[in-house]
């Protein structure tokens, strides 16, 4: 986890899992970066909102996998499921529900799964495709995360690779040209400066 800058309660917090989604963004607005997965994700965040101030609201900017074809480009999140959870099973043993969908309400129509599983073959791309348009590893953590601290959040993905065979390969040799797009949609679309 890594906090640059000063949270205030009067501007947004820039999320990120990795310094090479955040390396051109010049901005100064506070930026956290909080590692890969959903741990390190939550319990960054957590730990920031916790600590106050508060930020006005939460922008997850991140890279994210197509899990359908045809799909490329920066996408507003709406509805962020997790995939690596079984909510129906955990449900028949405690009667208790897990894992719901969290809806956004300044969201597009874009659905993102998150997991802590890289998706990088066709098996996995195929059985998510049905659920999601998108995948990542840290959106459905932040989420949670704000929405129980009573922040408000937007995810913003741009697609990094098609989340089949090659994928780690993809990631890396795109994510500088994602990065770049990030940070023209949040000079767009945020108090950037």
């Amino acid at each position: 986890m890594e906090l640059i800058g000063d949270i205030s309660a009067d501007r947004p917090l820039l999320v990120l899992a990795v310094k090479e989604e955040a390396q051109f963004l010049d901005t100064d607005l506070p930026i956290l970066l909080t590692g890969m997965g959903k741990v390190n994700a939550a319990t960054s965040l957590a730990t920031v909102l916790g600590r106050g101030p508060r930020p006005s609201g939460v922008v997850n900017l991140g890279t994210a996998g197509a899990l359908r074809p045809g799909w490329t480009g920066t996408h507003v999140v709406g509805t962020v499921i997790q995939h690596d959870l079984d909510g129906e099973l955990l449900a028949t043993l405690t009667g208790e529900t897990y894992g719901e969908p969290v809806v956004l309400p300044d969201g597009g129509d874009v659905t993102l799964a998150t997991g802590d599983a890289f998706i990088s073959d066709e098996a996995a791309r195929a059985r998510l495709a049905g659920r999601a348009a998108l995948v990542d590893m840290e959106a459905y953590a932040l989420a949670t995360a704000a929405g129980l601290a009573g922040v408000p959040i937007r995810i913003v993905k741009h697609v990094s690779d098609e989340a089949g065979d090659g994928a780690a390969r993809t990631w890396r040799e795109s994510v500088a040209e994602c990065a770049q797009a990030l940070a023209q949609w949040a000079r767009e679309n945020t108090p950037y400066r």
